[in-house]
C-alpha cells in the first residue's frame, strides 16, 4: 500500500496537536506550583512534616545558603560550606499560601535556638527562611515577628536571601518512607524505623510541644 502526502498530513497534524496539548498541560501544571525554602534542622523531619499538608505537592531535601557548589552531605555537616540543611516545599497556592506554610514552619521548630535544632548541633542545623522575592521577604519577616510575639521569647530564625538550592543525595529523599534495611547502633532497621527512632531520641517533638503546645501543627 502506498501512502500519499495528503494521507499522512492528518496523522502528523494529530500528533502535533497532542504534543501541543501536552506542553500546555505541563505549563499549566508548572504555573499551579510555587515553592517555599526553609531550614529547620534535620531535613528528613521537615520533609516528613510538610508532605502531610494539604496543598503541598512535594518536599525535596537539600542544601542552600552557602557558597560551595554541589555540596555533599558530609561537606555540609562538617562545616565550612555555609550551607544549611533545608527543604524546598513545592505547593499549590490555590490550596495553601506561603504565609500559611511559614506559620506552620515556625511552630514546628525551636526558633529560639541559635546553635542548631534539638540534638543536632552546628551551623548547618540552624533554622532560616529563604524568600525569593520582596513579597515573600515581607511575609517571612511577619512570620518571625508573629512567632516571637506568640512565644514571648526572642526568635533567632533569620530571613536570608534565597540562593541556589541543591538537592540532597537520593538516599536522603523520602527517608522516612523507605523500607531499605540499614545497620544502626540498635541493629538492623529499615530506614523508616531508624527515622522514627532518631526523631524520638532527638527530642524534636517533645521540645516543640514544650514551646508551642496546642499550636504545634505536627508534634504529638
Amino acid at each position: 500500500m502506498t501512502l500519499t502526502f495528503n494521507s499522512i498530513k492528518p496523522a502528523l497534524l494529530a500528533v502535533a496537536i497532542l504534543f501541543g496539548l501536552a506542553a500546555e498541560c505541563n505549563r499549566a501544571h508548572a504555573a499551579d506550583q510555587a515553592t517555599a525554602i526553609v531550614a529547620g534542622g534535620c531535613f528528613w523531619c521537615v520533609e516528613s512534616d510538610f508532605e502531610r499538608v494539604s496543598g503541598v505537592i512535594e518536599v525535596v531535601s537539600g542544601y542552600t545558603g552557602g557558597t560551595t557548589e554541589n555540596p555533599t552531605y558530609r561537606q555540609v555537616v562538617r562545616g565550612g560550606t555555609g550551607h544549611y540543611e533545608a527543604v524546598e516545599i513545592r505547593y499549590d497556592p490555590s490550596v495553601i499560601t506561603y504565609d500559611q506554610i511559614l506559620h506552620m514552619f515556625m511552630r514546628s521548630v525551636d526558633p529560639t535556638d541559635a546553635g542548631g535544632q534539638f540534638c543536632d548541633r552546628g551551623d548547618s542545623y540552624r533554622t532560616a527562611i529563604f524568600p525569593s522575592n520582596e513579597t515573600e521577604r515581607q511575609s517571612a519577616i511577619a512570620a518571625v515577628r508573629s512567632a516571637q510575639r506568640d512565644l514571648g521569647q526572642r526568635v533567632v530564625t533569620p530571613v536570608l536571601n534565597a540562593k541556589t538550592f541543591y538537592d540532597a543525595e537520593e538516599y536522603h529523599q523520602d527517608y522516612y518512607k523507605k523500607s531499605e534495611v540499614i545497620l544502626t547502633r540498635r541493629g538492623p532497621k529499615s530506614k523508616k524505623e531508624a527515622y522514627k527512632f532518631y526523631r524520638t531520641s532527638c527530642g524534636r517533638d517533645q521540645r516543640v510541644l514544650e514551646l508551642w503546645g496546642n499550636a504545634a501543627p505536627f508534634a504529638s
